[in-house]
């Protein structure tokens, strides 16, 4: 009797501890601690963008588009929460981040087939760091919001150094969490976390959702 109360009483200690420590798919994107956030290394991107052709390309190879916004002249529907995004003279979207935490949308209703649009491809130059570099990649689909349990870093181009041109790219078959979520959805909306400080600025020149060759 005494061996079975022992047995109870060990699985209830356990239930409680379970229950302490939710699971971090559950924890909304913004509550990512940047010391928990796998740090994008600064590798330089083997993706290369072809102003002739107007795409990108690796190994000289064109990529497929799935989708492409130049921001010539035009926001192209996305909104920075947390500061400003604004056209600038000539092709780019400037990003000045006012808050902690910003963060970059796309337009909704993009309705893209995760199975073919499969890399995301961010060409971007810093101008001025504010804060720690985040980069993740979030993104909504018609089942589910956007959660730390759906998101994606940089497997190329990570930590932008100060007035470089860099792309970053999102290899969406690997998530960082959420499995083939990505490549078995319909995709609603991307986003794109930048510093995780006030201060930060941007020139975004493209973003481009591709098929990985």
């Amino acid at each position: 009797m005494n061996r079975l109360r022992l047995l109870a009483l060990s699985s209830g200690l356990l239930a409680l501890a379970a229950c302490d420590n939710p699971a971090p798919s559950r924890l909304k994107p913004e509550s990512i601690p940047l010391a928990a956030r796998p740090a994008a290394a600064p590798v330089v991107s083997p993706i290369e963008w072809d102003s002739v052709g107007q795409g990108f390309a690796k190994d000289g190879k064109p990529l497929r588009t799935v989708k492409l916004w130049s921001f010539d002249g035009s926001t192209d529907g996305f909104v920075l929460t947390g500061g400003e995004a604004l056209p600038m003279a000539g092709p780019g979207l400037k990003l000045t981040n006012k808050v902690r935490d910003p963060t970059l949308r796309s337009p909704s209703g993009l309705a893209l087939d995760g199975s073919i649009g499969n890399l995301v491809i961010v060409r971007l130059t810093r101008t001025r760091a504010g804060g720690a570099w985040d980069g993740t990649l979030f993104y909504s689909t018609p089942n589910h919001p956007e959660a730390a349990g759906f998101r994606a870093v940089a497997v190329a181009g990570g930590n932008p150094p100060l007035n470089q041109v860099t792309i970053l790219a999102y290899d969406m078959t690997a998530l960082a969490e959420g499995g083939s979520d990505w490549t078995s959805s319909v995709i609603d909306q991307i986003r794109l976390d930048t510093d995780d400080d006030i201060g930060g600025t941007f020139v975004l020149h493209q973003i481009a959702i591709v098929q990985k060759p």
